[in-house]
């Protein structure tokens, strides 16, 4: 492993370092590739999901990581008032079933002197666990694994495609595209133990945060922030948990250069300009929650995080673990180079490069020819 800067990563102008980013290269990659064994993980689906419903139904909770902090026990946008700086923090964006990003950030996370007591290391997902094809119901499996094994080590932040799932009953469905999950799910309706890993998730993403304000400045989401046109009623209200707010904290996304832009309330495409971002980090202090930088998922970025030059002045972090090009992706490289992020007190968080073997990332995703049947997903708005 060697740590070196990136050629294209930005520098801050306010009393920041420039983008710290670590390449990793020399993990274990063939036992990486072992632990991305599906087979393996769906052989223990009764008891991992057992163990996942008697956790949410625990009286005081399930007691995940920074569950301590909420308000009461239906705050989803999560003041935290101190942070163990001690042990790593590490913060995995968008996986949409790609068990081996997965089992290649938790090998990196634990190799030492990374996580040199060797236990379970403290992780927040950004959401979005599955859809676009891959594996998303052995990647469900195995973050609920890490959930029932070590619940306080563990946050989980709701993204668009969780939240949009849902149950009615009889089956299940989403309200957005792509959604194979959920076609999954109902295809397997008369497997048991499918069926209720479904329900555990829709229970699961039901109670999950939509966003984490930490002590330094560091505002942590899926998506983005509450947008402009929700300030005037935030300054009066003070509620973080108003629906609309929390839908923006899922939903937003990024544009690179943009000073600002019109909230879209006719769709979930709303994007948010630099300067957008800098009046909710005003509007966020006067309500005591002083925001100052931002890590967020969300956007399927080429090189698999991102951290815009135009955001000097309150800086913004995306950072994706997607090993390949998705189906709706247009353009670049099959094989991508899957991020993770480890919180650094005061600035953007530390930028971990997963340079997975190109062969491994064939074998497990086989590129499918264009046009063909599994490859045709909706353009809609995801």
């Amino acid at each position: 492993m060697s740590s070196l800067p990136s050629d294209t990563a930005p520098t801050s102008v306010i009393a920041q370092p420039p983008l710290q980013i670590v390449e990793v290269e020399n993990l274990d990659w063939m036992a990486v590739r072992g632990a991305a064994n599906p087979s393996s993980i769906r052989s223990n689906i009764r008891a991992t999901v057992e163990r996942m419903e008697a956790l949410l139904d625990k009286v005081d909770g399930p007691g995940m990581l920074f569950d301590k902090n909420r308000s009461d026990p239906a705050d989803k946008a999560i003041q935290i008032s101190d942070v163990d700086t001690g042990s790593p923090l590490w913060i995995i964006g968008d996986l949409h079933g790609d068990l081996l990003a997965l089992e290649a950030a938790l090998a990196a996370m634990r190799d030492p002197p990374r996580q040199p007591d060797g236990g379970q290391p403290r992780m927040v997902f950004l959401g979005d666990l599955f859809d676009d094809e891959g594996f998303g119901l052995e990647v469900l499996l195995r973050v609920f694994e890490l959930i029932v094994d070590a619940p306080d080590h563990v946050c989980l932040i709701a993204g668009n495609h969780d939240e949009a799932l849902f149950y009615d009953g009889v089956r299940f469905a989403s309200s957005v595209t792509p959604s194979d999950f959920a076609d999954l799910l109902n295809a397997n309706i008369a497997h048991e133990w499918i069926e209720r890993a479904g329900k555990v998730a829709v229970r699961l993403f039901a109670r999950a945060p939509r966003a984490l304000f930490f002590p330094d400045g560091l505002l942590v989401a899926h998506g983005g922030f509450p947008l402009t046109d929700l300030h005037a009623r935030l300054a009066e209200t003070g509620d973080w948990n108003d629906p609309m707010c929390l839908s923006d904290f899922v939903w937003t996304r990024a544009h690179p250069k943009a000073r600002k832009k019109l909230p879209n309330r006719f769709s979930r495409g709303s994007q948010f300009g630099h300067e957008d971002f800098a009046a909710f980090c005003s509007l966020s202090a006067s309500l005591g929650r002083p925001v100052t930088h931002m890590v967020r998922g969300h956007d399927h970025v080429e090189e698999r995080y991102a951290a815009y030059p135009a955001y000097q002045a309150h800086p913004v972090l995306t950072t994706v673990a997607l090993s390949r090009r998705l189906s709706r992706e247009s353009f670049g490289p099959y094989e991508r180079v899957p991020t993770m992020a480890q919180f650094v007190e005061g600035t953007l968080p530390r930028v971990y490069r997963l340079h997975i073997p190109a062969d491994m990332i064939r074998e497990v995703y086989p590129e499918l020819a264009p046009g063909s049947p599994e490859s045709e997903t909706s353009q809609e708005p995801h």
